[in-house]
């Protein structure tokens, strides 16, 4: 492995293997039914972006979208933003993820640091959902109305939204390491009837008492109408001194049929959260539809799953590859979940989980993924993994060495997956092609329907370098628009502003000759953890609520081969010194109202933070200093309030001795 470079070939499909991808099937249902002949995969992706209405309106027909009323139109404007798809036609989400009749197979393999195993059959799924749809509505929820979810990924949490979604109501969850802060921020904005919260949880062998919590939240979210209660911890360890609470099993407690609301194309399923530099969170809304249409395409056809699949993604609820694995459930799939640290007790565990639930897509992170090389992990010599056929990787970038890593370690005939995209889209950009072969260090190609492309500054396309990750024409699970932005200035602000009418995502990417592609991390200052991504603001309203601080700027320096490293910098009052005491503190905020996730691995002292002629922090141009890129040719001191502030940060970077990547 070790000599292979990187774009080198380092795993090839066979005929028999490409033959039996989904993606095949479909290329020759597109021959036989619609007289379409495709080559390559090149020649397919160019008719999915150049004839958007045709390649969505295949996806509908070749995915049998169960639909109370069909589409007058695919695509009525095709303006970003501003796209209306698929005008007319009346679905639910809900009821194509329980279509399925497959009865005694298990829907949901769970596990968790303190729960062994635990099955649900797809009939007991049904019956679930239908119980608790009932008494969602017998608690007076309907289409439309908010349900708000602070749970770990739990069987009870995919219960709850497939009932919510079942009913036309708006699902929205946030996992429980995010501080009482980082919740309320982003449920107080969409006003939500129910709150579904658990008692505490585990997590690298601790366990946390979440009631606390749960009761800020009912305090501070006055919308709130009921509180239903999941017992996740033994009782025993908490005093619950919560008002008004409703037991999970009383949702249980009537059965009922299972029904579905027909919603529109554009009827918002779930709200997701991406933060920002400056404001509160940003509460994106996707719809049943375009949701529903995109996982079926990325599921299948990108992924090549069926009924005969057992599928996992390690994920919380509070990022979005939770929701794609409920994508799974669309094709009768088998979807695995796991709640707890995936180094507890050690960095086995998930490749166990692998073996015992005979796991055929197995989804991770890259931090992971290289965490297992630096170990010296070897899960080929210690596991059965012979039904093992994928191995995704999202949420970072994915180094050369941990591609070898994988083919010499963790199986030599699987098919690694490396993929990208974004929670603004619930959907990947660029990522896995289950006909392509596999290069080191490279993602095998753009999704299907997708129009990426690098731009420069002056907004024109690049093959072969680095550029800004743009999408030039729309996609259905674009956002709807985002909650409580009535004019739609804050969705522009977002993506809009830089090339008009061309959406910009903030990573870098490099797009070849063949159609192959690098992401090389943020473009911009959202910072990124193992895939969860965190605005700076969320971080700055802790921060400099603290009495000792003044000002702060946090810098995260992901970028490819190089891994996470997040600096934060303080200006703080007179007569105070970043001692072990206000660091421990600073740290212990963070984590207290953010995530643990977002703790800085180095606090520095400075005399001021760089800021633009407005006073807007120069986050973006900061981090290029950091990342090694040409100083001169990332900051501009003459737009500058105070360009005396920038030394300190030339002389960092000088220090941190970084190469430069661009």
């Amino acid at each position: 492995m070790k000599t292979l470079a990187d774009g080198q070939i380092i795993w090839e499909p066979s005929k028999e293997q490409i033959d039996q991808t989904v993606l095949t099937h479909y290329v020759n249902w597109l021959k036989e039914k619609k007289g379409l002949a495709f080559h390559n995969y090149h020649e397919l992706w160019k008719w999915s972006v150049y004839e958007l209405e045709n390649f969505w309106a295949s996806i509908w027909d070749f995915c049998e979208v169960k639909a109370e009323r069909k589409y007058d139109k695919v695509l009525a404007n095709n303006s970003m933003p501003g796209a209306k798809w698929f005008e007319g036609s009346r679905l639910n989400y809900a009821e194509n993820a329980l279509s399925n009749d497959q009865e005694d197979k298990t829907a949901i393999f769970f596990r968790s640091e303190h729960i062994k195993k635990q099955e649900v059959s797809w009939k007991e799924l049904k019956e679930k959902v239908a119980s608790v749809a009932h008494s969602l509505r017998k608690l007076g929820v309907k289409s439309g109305d908010r349900v708000v979810a602070y749970m770990p990924n739990i069987p009870e949490t995919v219960i709850a939204f497939l009932a919510t979604a079942s009913i036309g109501a708006i699902w929205s969850s946030c996992s429980p390491d995010f501080g009482a802060r980082s919740v309320i921020d982003r449920f107080k904005q969409i006003e939500p009837v129910v709150l579904l919260a658990i008692d505490g949880y585990q997590y690298n062998g601790n366990v946390y008492d979440k009631t606390s919590v749960v009761s800020q939240l009912q305090k501070e979210i006055a919308t709130i109408k009921h509180t239903v209660l999941i017992p996740y911890i033994d009782k025993t360890n908490f005093e619950v001194n919560l008002k008004e609470i409703i037991p999970w099993s009383t949702l249980l407690n009537e059965t009922a049929e299972l029904s579905f609301e027909s919603v529109p194309f554009d009827h918002p399923l779930w709200i997701l959260y991406s933060s920002g530099t400056t404001g509160m969170p940003k509460p994106i809304v996707q719809g049943h539809g375009g949701i529903l249409l995109e996982h079926f395409k990325s599921t299948r056809l990108h992924q090549s799953m069926t009924s005969e699949d057992t599928v996992f993604w390690f994920t919380t609820t509070g990022w979005m590859m939770w929701n794609l694995l409920m994508g799974g459930l669309l094709n009768g799939a088998t979807i695995v979940l796991y709640d707890g640290s995936p180094s507890f007790p050690n960095m086995d565990t998930l490749w166990e989980l692998a073996e015992d639930t005979g796991m055929t897509f197995f989804g991770t992170s890259a931090p992971f993924l290289t965490n297992s090389m630096k170990l010296g992990i070897k899960p080929m010599e210690k596991y059965d993994l012979s039904k093992l056929k994928a191995l995704f990787s999202t949420g970072a970038p994915l180094s050369g060495d941990g591609y070898k890593w994988v083919y010499g370690n963790v199986k030599k005939d699987i098919w690694l997956s490396s993929s990208s995209g974004g929670t603004d889209v619930c959907a990947g950009f660029v990522g896995g092609v289950p006909t392509l072969p596999v290069r080191i260090g490279e993602i095998q190609g753009r999704a299907l329907g997708v129009h990426v492309e690098a731009f420069d500054e002056q907004g024109q396309p690049l093959i072969n370098d680095v550029g800004e990750l743009v999408i030039t024409k729309p996609m259905p699970s674009m956002p709807l628009y985002f909650w409580n932005d009535k004019d739609g200035t804050r969705y522009y602000e977002s993506y809009f502003d830089t090339y008009p009418g061309i959406w910009k995502h903030g990573d870098w990417i490099k797009i070849d000759d063949k159609g192959s592609c690098i992401i090389y991390g943020r473009s911009d200052s959202t910072i990124n953890r193992s895939g969860v991504r965190m605005g700076t603001s969320d971080i700055y309203r802790v921060v400099e609520a603290i009495d000792e601080v003044m000002e702060s700027l946090v810098i995260d320096r992901e970028v490819l081969e190089r891994g996470s490293s997040l600096l934060m910098f303080v200006v703080l009052k007179s007569g105070n010194s970043l001692d072990p005491t206000l660091k421990a503190k600073i740290k212990e905020q963070i984590r207290g109202n953010v995530s643990p996730r977002f703790i800085p691995d180095q606090i520095y002292i400075v005399e001021q933070i760089p800021k633009t002629l407005n006073g807007k922090k120069m986050e973006v141009p900061i981090r290029k200093v950091l990342l090694g890129f040409e100083f001169d040719k990332v900051v501009n001191p003459d737009s500058m309030g105070n360009p005396e502030s920038l030394q300190f940060f030339k002389d960092l970077a000088f220090e941190l001795n970084e190469e430069k990547i661009f």
